[in-house]
């Protein structure tokens, strides 16, 4: 047992050959050296290997961009699982809705889109390319005054409808970097068709915001958003002015135009979104 003891002392540190854990300074000194060169080399090729990928990118558009033939489309306010139930006769069952469009629609102020927009022809595209290797950044984006949503724009009306049973659901288009995607038509809004077919009957009649319920072409292409620091999304407000009470409707609001593919079945987001909407009288 004592041999093993004063084997493991100088194994550790052995005074006669003043080596510690069997090396000497000398070789100690020599294996770190060259682990500090390996791990430095190691970090040398990382570094250039990143900053040569760094040169292929651009700051301004991916290099490589997936197909988005068709953008996805949501709607405000944000509900439970995208269901949208409220009591007429109860605040505080539409009182976050109501807050949830405030908050959304606020950088849609005109004081606000004067002072950051400017105000473009309507009906064609805002058209702003680079001239060669010169850049036109920033580039400039077009006004989307709140007041364009007229009875949705909680302006004319600070509850959007949603005291009275007949709330505002605002529908927006997803970013796509240099798409040119315009909604002609109102009735391209299919409200109740397809997979809810039964359906349709509830929703009653409609009203669009602006009025023809398109998405006009000025506001796009769209340049993202490092190009395009001011850009403020479009928005069509459908307003459901006489629905059925105390019932599940099944909603679903597709986009069409002469620009963009028929949405994918898979993708349930691509082109269209379903929402459940249900207002109760009590």
């Amino acid at each position: 047992m004592a041999d093993f003891s004063l084997e493991w002392r100088d194994f550790f540190w052995n005074p006669r050959t003043h080596e510690l854990l069997g090396r000497t300074a000398a070789s100690w000194g020599l294996i770190l050296l060259f682990y500090l060169i390996f791990y430095l080399f190691l970090a040398g090729m990382f570094a250039l290997t990143m900053y040569i990928m760094l040169l292929t990118l651009d700051d301004y558009k991916p290099t490589w961009q997936d197909q988005l033939s068709t953008p996805g489309v949501m709607i405000r306010p944000k509900g439970n699982q995208l269901e949208i139930t409220f009591s007429t006769s109860d605040t505080e069952s539409w009182d976050g809705f109501v807050h949830n469009l405030n908050t959304f629609l606020s950088p849609y102020n005109d004081s606000y889109q004067v002072q950051t927009n400017d105000n473009c022809a309507p009906d064609e595209y805002f058209i702003q390319e680079d001239s060669g290797e010169v850049r036109n950044n920033p580039k400039r984006s077009c006004q989307f005054n709140r007041t364009m949503l007229e009875e949705c724009s909680g302006v004319l009306d600070r509850f959007y409808g949603y005291d009275k049973g007949q709330p505002c659901i605002l529908i927006k288009l997803n970013r796509v970097l240099k798409h040119e995607a315009v909604c002609l038509h109102p009735q391209s809004y299919k409200v109740g068709e397809d997979e809810w077919k039964e359906d349709s009957d509830k929703i009653g009649p409609l009203a669009y915001y602006p009025p023809n319920g398109t998405f006009n072409l000025m506001y796009y292409p769209y340049y993202g958003k490092k190009a395009q620091v001011n850009y403020t999304q479009p928005l069509v407000a459908v307003k459901f002015l006489n629905a059925s009470l105390n019932t599940d409707i099944n909603v679903e609001c597709k986009v069409t135009s002469n620009t963009l593919a028929v949405g994918s079945d898979r993708d349930k987001f691509a082109g269209r979104v379903s929402f459940k909407l249900r207002i109760n009288d009590k």
